[in-house]
């Protein structure tokens, strides 16, 4: 019997369920297009795919306007893709009701602005900020109080339960934003540019305290950020470019014949699943790359070479 239109089809929507299978986010061939005025659209995503395991500390680099915003608020539930797929611990985020959105940010995502004053209310205090989404989740007054003071002590910040957000610094507020995050044990814990207004000494404590977060409380966490001390944070990076991933960057750790751990940094360029993959300016350039390259099949590898048909 031939193949049919509607056999296509669910073979595309099998594979799409496999992609990712074992994941804890798992995002297909993600597109969001905006509608800028004088009827232009924006294109902030173009077929991005992505895979977090769970109990992963990520960061997502990339220029502004490359997607890594877009991708962020979707992950949290603030804005719906326009095509392809997302999903966050088996919740189908491209197909949830307004109803369902609000109880996903509720329980599986904690959400961290880079602006301190959008974390936490001016009129409560830390204590108070951290006990809320608890509250409101209908946990007895008791269980709130302590888990509250827990998170804010395992973060560095207990001395500030008492203390209305003006009474504390910016690095003070963000740490507790963090615990406000974490009130709910979501799954995952998003962070966007969450040391944009820091000092880089400020900065370090809170990225210990994300790193507190994913070792201590097993959380998923992905980091947007531009500060590079990110590095020494995480184990990958991923660089987002023109609303696709284009490379990864990992962190590995070894131990010498003495004994000393030594990490070694690896960058991998992203092929997607239509086979397509970005390579790194910083390389291509120096080299002439541009417009073509000429490809090379090797029995264990692809050579990239520049286009020397000149030279021919």
């Amino acid at each position: 019997m031939p193949t049919t239109i509607a056999d296509l089809g669910a073979e595309a929507a099998r594979q799409q369920h496999d992609y990712g299978a074992g994941s804890l986010i798992a995002c297909d061939r993600l597109v969001r297009i905006y509608a800028a005025p004088g009827g232009i659209e924006v294109q902030a995503l173009q077929g991005l795919d992505l895979l977090v395991d769970e109990g992963e500390l990520i960061a997502l680099v990339g220029a502004s306007g490359s997607g890594k915003s877009t991708l962020m608020n979707i992950l949290a539930g603030l804005d719906v893709p326009t095509a392809g797929s997302v999903r966050v611990d088996g919740n189908d985020l491209a197909a949830m009701s307004a109803r369902q959105r609000l109880d996903y940010r509720r329980t599986v995502v904690g959400f961290i602005w880079q602006q301190t004053s959008r974390n936490l209310l001016p009129y409560l205090t830390a204590q108070q900020n951290v006990a809320l989404p608890m509250r409101l989740a209908g946990l007895s007054r008791r269980k709130r109080d302590v888990r509250a003071g827990d998170l804010l002590d395992l973060l560095g910040v207990g001395y500030c339960a008492d203390r209305r957000p003006d009474q504390m610094s910016g690095g003070e507020q963000q740490r507790c934003a963090i615990a406000v995050a974490l009130g709910n044990e979501p799954k995952v814990l998003l962070a966007d540019e969450p040391t944009g207004e820091l000092d880089s000494s400020t900065a370090a404590d809170v990225f210990g305290a994300l790193q507190v977060a994913n070792t201590e409380l097993g959380v998923t966490v992905l980091i947007v950020t531009h500060d590079p001390a990110v590095s020494t944070v995480v184990r990958r990076v991923v660089a987002i470019r023109d609303g696709r991933t284009a490379t990864e960057t990992h962190r590995q750790a070894t131990t010498t014949a003495e004994g000393d751990e030594e990490h070694h940094v690896v960058e991998y360029a992203v092929l997607d699943r239509a086979g397509r993959l970005q390579l790194p300016k910083e390389m291509t350039e120096p080299l002439g790359m541009r417009d073509l390259v000429r490809l090379d099949a090797e029995p264990d590898h692809i050579g990239v070479w520049p286009d020397d048909r000149e030279a021919r």
